[in-house]
């Protein structure tokens, strides 16, 4: 009697920019033989999943890895509505380059996770607009307006299912494997990365003094640092929702695995990378990297690699 091969599932977790070390993980994985079958995506998880899902996880690493301070505020639309950002300029851009189909017309199965605003309800996207499914499921609130869909306002799905474990297995998958990008939040480094604006070049000085203006007064790099040495100082509105959102992404995150845990838990180590650090993509991808290779006798226990 021939064994059916295992399916093997990808539970990508939520963790916004730190997301772009989903890309690492893939290219890792890929480089030891390991294609998942399934992939499942909440936050920033489905943008990544979905592109690699369609096969443009390629194009979507080119694009990241270029990514500037700058490029990532040319794309922040801001609304008063919902939340700061619209979103409609950075998905547009996705839509004309790397997100072009339903979810139906995809070689794999990929399924992404959102919250209903209204009803506090986990929804699966799994068919429909694929770009859609990845917008809604990254609507971080308070930061990007939520989507209406079916009726239904939905908002992040890191609100209710920071790593979709449990969706990957619905999905059909035998061995899931998990990323969890919010494992090492709270252990910020001693040291960490400044994030510079003083190597941003344009013609125009006043988009550059605004620029910095936004940086060092709304979105401090090392947020985690400036609330321990600066303990009488009110953090600024960025900074309480940037803990707050990793304190809470954090909690759920564990809860949820224990009850539902993965077979095989990839956590890169991304303490010292923010919220908005988009513009950091190289740094996450070599971690991503680093993260399987630290687990590869976990990937030759469920007899993935040699």
């Amino acid at each position: 009697m021939r064994h059916r091969k295992p399916k093997i599932g990808l539970a990508l977790g939520s963790g916004s920019a730190r997301g772009w070390s989903h890309i690492g993980v893939i290219n890792a994985l890929n480089e030891r033989g390991i294609e998942p079958d399934i992939i499942s995506g909440t936050s920033i998880g489905s943008l990544v999943g979905a592109a690699y899902a369609d096969n443009k996880l390629n194009e979507l690493e080119a694009w990241v890895r270029e990514l500037q301070w700058h490029d990532v505020i040319s794309y922040f639309d801001i609304s008063l509505e919902g939340g700061f950002i619209t979103g409609k300029k950075l998905f547009k851009f996705l839509h004309a380059h790397f997100y072009d189909k339903n979810i139906e017309e995809l070689e794999k199965p990929f399924g992404s996770v959102a919250t209903d605003m209204n009803t506090g309800l986990e929804v699966w996207l799994r068919e429909g607009s694929l770009l859609t499914a990845a917008r809604a499921s990254a609507s971080m609130p308070g930061l990007f307006t939520p989507v209406k869909h079916d009726e239904r306002w939905l908002v992040d799905g890191g609100l209710v299912n920071p790593i979709p474990v449990s969706l990957c297995r619905a999905m059909g998958a035998d061995i899931v494997i998990a990323v969890d990008l919010n494992a090492t939040l709270m252990w910020k480094e001693t040291t960490l990365h400044k994030t510079s604006t003083d190597n941003i070049h344009n013609d125009d000085p006043s988009l550059i003094h605004k620029l910095k203006q936004f940086k060092e007064k709304y979105w401090p790099s090392d947020v985690g640092k400036t609330l321990m040495e600066n303990r009488d100082e009110v953090p600024s509105i960025m900074e309480v929702l940037s803990m707050s959102l990793n304190i809470m992404q954090l909690r759920i995150s564990r809860s949820r695995m224990a009850g539902d845990p993965p077979d095989i838990l990839i956590t890169p180590k991304l303490s010292n990378i923010d919220m908005l650090d988009f513009h950091r993509a190289n740094e996450m991808i070599e971690e991503g990297g680093n993260a399987v290779r630290r687990i590869e006798n976990q990937l030759r226990f469920h007899h993935l690699i040699p």
